[in-house]
């Protein structure tokens, strides 16, 4: 059974106004320490900060999350097993949920060995080389990797919009012009 034109054009306008009722995300709400979200620098040194630490050391979540948009997205990429490029796309809250445990058991040092950037008025890109330790004593990182950065000028502090990374491989090695 074909349906007529203006049978369609009935179901696609009412399915317009179910659509233009999603509810829409919370405003933001700035608990951030001011010193944290001063400047893109300030936010990415934050943000490095707060997820480093020894085994055994807590995370300070609150201000993990005080670094984050309420829309914001963590977003892993990789290759499964047959080699296929995957992503998820993960909240705040769901990235502690995720990695906690890891980073208390193992000990997690992450800190950037280059940057690079590029803003346009409210929106800067951060291009930030990685390399992770499980203390700051090991004498050779576990992993490297390019952590790309969209942060977001409000008027008043930056926000973070999403964190979106790959980690090195043997297939994958990271380009000279984003090392140090």
């Amino acid at each position: 059974m074909r349906l007529s034109a203006l049978a369609a054009a009935v179901l696609l306008a009412g399915a317009a106004p179910a659509a233009a009722q999603q509810p829409s995300p919370p405003p933001p709400v700035d608990v951030a320490a001011p010193a944290d979200v001063a400047s893109p620098e300030a936010v990415v040194a934050a943000l490095y900060d707060v997820i480093s630490g020894d085994a055994g050391q807590a995370r300070d979540w609150d201000r993990f999350r005080s670094l984050f948009h309420p829309t914001a997205r963590l977003m892993p990429s990789g290759a499964d097993r047959e080699g296929r490029g995957v992503v998820r796309s993960v909240t705040p809250d769901a990235y502690i949920a995720r990695s906690e445990a890891f980073l208390l058991r193992e000990g997690f040092h992450e800190r950037e060995i280059a940057r690079r950037s590029e803003r346009f008025g409210r929106i800067l890109h951060v291009w930030s080389t990685y390399e992770t330790l499980h203390s700051l004593s090991d004498p050779a990182p576990f992993a490297r990797g390019i952590n790309s950065i969209q942060l977001f000028h409000d008027g008043a502090r930056w926000w973070i919009l999403s964190v979106y990374w790959q980690a090195e491989t043997p297939e994958a090695p990271i380009p000279s012009d984003y090392l140090p």
